[in-house]
């Protein structure tokens, strides 16, 4: 490694498949806390069916307790953009939840986000969440191919740049991440393009891919609960993240169920699964 710089840790085949083992429980809980996120319902309410999800499969939630984190999932509405606390919030028609959790496997971590539409939304909101997604998408296919990290944060900004109709702001502050032995690790996965390259992808590397897109300007505040991040102008945000491996056979998407075969298709890339 360069002087100065953490280093990166390279997964064995065998540990891969062990965070795709934690990527499976957690798109089941996510699954079940997107089902459970209704009007009516309360975030505190989402968390504890996300939580019943890990308890059934004896996995552990990587969020509970970090740093004095108090939930499994961080439950951001509207214009809270990430960090956002479950609590007796009711849910409303409308509402922009976005729900971001992990799960622990054997030491093996996984961390995924989705954004969820309430009853009749905005059609700006439902733009902001396609696109958010989608440059999700176009980042995990740059990683497929690149030679080095910054790749990825090149890619999502050209592919939000290319979208028609009002430009959508891209939070620079916030980024993906290593992951693997731990939740956050080297190296911090841009969203943009910074102008430098960053690291070589090298097999064996595993990152968490997160972009995080608002409606209106960048600038953004900490709430006193020194966790919540809110725009400053209280327009809505979106989030969306998969935890992805690229080994000698290819990339592997290991929080989505199909192994990223859906969302990779559009960019020509098919994901490659490690055999057990």
């Amino acid at each position: 490694m360069a002087l100065g710089q953490p280093k990166i840790e390279y997964k064995s085949n065998a540990q891969i498949l062990k965070m795709r083992e934690a990527g499976l429980v957690l798109a089941e809980a996510l699954d079940e806390a997107v089902a459970a996120a209704q009007p009516g319902v309360t975030t505190k309410e989402v968390d504890a069916v996300f939580a019943g999800v890990l308890e059934r499969h004896g996995a552990t939630s990587n969020f509970l307790g970090y740093h004095g984190f108090p939930a499994s999932i961080c439950a951001s509405v509207n214009h809270e953009v990430v960090h956002g606390f479950p609590s007796d919030y009711v849910l409303k028609d409308g509402d922009v939840l976005k729900i971001d959790g992990g799960a622990i496997v054997d030491g093996w971590h996984a961390d995924s986000a989705r954004t969820v539409l309430l009853g009749t939304v905005d059609e700006a909101d439902r733009r902001l969440s396609d696109i958010t997604e989608q440059a999700m998408w176009a980042g995990i296919a740059a990683f497929a191919e690149a030679r080095f990290i910054g790749q990825i944060g090149e890619a999502i900004e050209k592919y939000v740049a290319a979208q028609p109709g009002p430009r959508l702001g891209i939070l620079e502050e916030y980024c993906g991440h290593g992951i693997g032995s731990a939740m956050h690790m080297a190296p911090d996965v841009l969203n943009y393009n910074s102008g430098h390259r960053g690291a070589r992808v090298k097999p064996g590397m595993a990152l968490a891919i997160e972009p995080m897109l608002v409606r209106g300007k960048l600038a953004t505040s900490v709430l006193d609960d020194d966790w919540t991040v809110v725009t400053n102008d209280s327009q809505n945000a979106s989030q969306w993240e998969h935890t992805v491996a690229v080994h000698l056979g290819g990339i592997w998407v290991l929080t989505a169920l199909d192994g990223g075969v859906a969302g990779l298709a559009p960019f020509g890339i098919t994901p490659s699964p490690i055999k057990a």
